[in-house]
């Protein structure tokens, strides 16, 4: 069996979406959900869907191995950022080489890099008349939003989108693709 950790910081639809398709696959579990906001709703999801959730600091993620430990002890095989807004310290990296993804709610390289993030990556999109955007899967390396490019699927935008219907677009292009990709990952 082949056991993931989700990293999210906000609302986790798109993690609650990865553990429902996973449900439905014994060759994979969730065995976890970390978060760096003791706040983040994505807690109450795990709650609600029985899935271990973990929340850490600054200091236990960027000046410890506590993390990489915690990680290390669940014997994981794929560590998935899903709306995680913190960038990965390099201690992680090593210790999981090629085993972080990402994913970005835009076309990458546009639109990437630090605080390129959620609505402010599509409030972008559309200043700059963009005629579409995406999402891009990516491996994680030591740079925001610059790892090797696994996957990337797009969507038209029309002169009357918004940010928030941009979002919408994006969002369905996240639920649909995101967990099949780390599906593939894995076989």
């Amino acid at each position: 069996m082949k056991r993931i950790v989700i990293f999210a910081s906000g609302s986790g639809s798109n993690a609650e979406n990865i553990i429902s398709f996973f449900r439905e696959k014994p060759e994979v579990t969730v065995a976890a959900v970390l978060t760096n906001k003791q706040t983040a709703t994505v807690l109450d999801r795990c709650e609600r869907l029985n899935v271990p959730a973990f929340y850490f600091n600054k200091t236990a993620f960027r000046d410890s191995d506590a993390v990489v430990h915690l990680l290390q002890g669940l014997n994981i095989d794929l560590i998935v950022l899903a709306g995680f807004l913190w960038k990965i310290p390099s201690n992680l990296i090593e210790a999981f080489p090629g085993k972080i993804i990402n994913i970005h709610p835009a076309l990458l390289p546009k639109y990437g890099g630090k605080g390129m993030y959620g609505d402010r990556v599509h409030q972008a999109v559309k200043e700059n008349k963009e005629p579409e955007t995406g999402i891009t899967i990516h491996y994680v390396n030591e740079k925001y939003d610059e790892g090797a490019i696994i996957f990337q699927a797009k969507t038209d935008v029309v002169p009357s989108d918004d940010a928030s219907s941009i979002a919408q677009k994006v969002h369905q292009l996240e639920y649909e693709h995101f967990p099949k990709v780390i599906e593939k990952l894995l076989s």
